[in-house]
């Protein structure tokens, strides 16, 4: 009896991890198929410039040229300005000297993995630090919730806490999720764009993200109805 239901068992298991197995090939398929079919014509680009919607001065905050944000390598450069057509760094500081360095990459072309925008993870990693803590957070403002990624980047013992989004197209999204986001387009005929919203600052986890949250605030409150939506998007998937 005992040797019947082992086998029994083990029959189950393995028709489950064949079922598992067609399907992910299925999924395989149809994501190939689309590519090949769906053919995206038109390119949503947006024609502004980061420079000018961002203000160097708004509420508290104002920019602080003496302080440099995270470079990244020659050849890290060479590829980025391949995926993005425009990007802005920037670093603020308020009346209280609390310092935030800002982050904005806007790409055109989302139609493909090589033209897809860089998760911050990843550039921080490429550039030498450590990160964890690594976690999703809603971000309430008063134009309603931002969904939002936090980590926390370290290098030669100086903490990085860092808050970021990802948009593509008018919609903020994270992981294999952007994949569904690009098929969406694709079957209007349409190329999304993407853009990488960043800040970050030195301290601890805790109080860097309320100053972040603060900054994030204080600019979506002066920045136009469109503006905003060209950082935040209308949705969140």
């Amino acid at each position: 009896m005992s040797n019947t239901y082992s086998s029994s068992v083990a029959a189950v298991k393995s028709q489950s991890l064949q079922l598992k197995a067609v399907i992910i090939l299925l999924m395989m398929i149809v994501a190939a198929g689309s590519a090949i079919l769906l053919k995206p014509q038109i390119n949503q680009e947006e024609h502004f410039s980061l420079e000018t919607i961002v203000p160097k001065k708004f509420a508290q905050w104002n920019e602080d040229d003496s302080y440099a944000v995270l470079q990244v390598s020659q050849d890290k450069q060479a590829v980025l300005s391949q995926v993005y057509s425009q990007n802005l760094s920037r670093t603020y500081l308020d009346n209280n000297r609390n310092r935030i360095m800002l982050s904005i990459a806007y790409g055109s072309n989302q139609s493909d993995s090589s033209m897809r925008v860089h998760k911050p993870e990843v550039c921080y990693y490429d550039q030498g630090y450590q990160v964890q803590n690594l976690v999703n957070n809603n971000l309430q403002t008063d134009f309603g919730l931002i969904a939002t990624r936090r980590m926390l980047a370290y290098k030669g013992g100086v903490q990085e806490p860092v808050t970021y989004w990802i948009k593509t197209g008018d919609t903020i999204v994270f992981g294999l999720k952007s994949r569904l986001v690009q098929l969406k387009y694709g079957l209007k005929g349409e190329i999304p764009h993407g853009l990488v919203f960043r800040v970050s600052s030195i301290g601890d986890e805790a109080s860097a993200y309320k100053i972040q949250e603060k900054f994030i605030r204080d600019l979506l409150a002066v920045l136009s109805p469109e503006d905003r939506v060209r950082l935040t998007g209308k949705t969140s998937f």
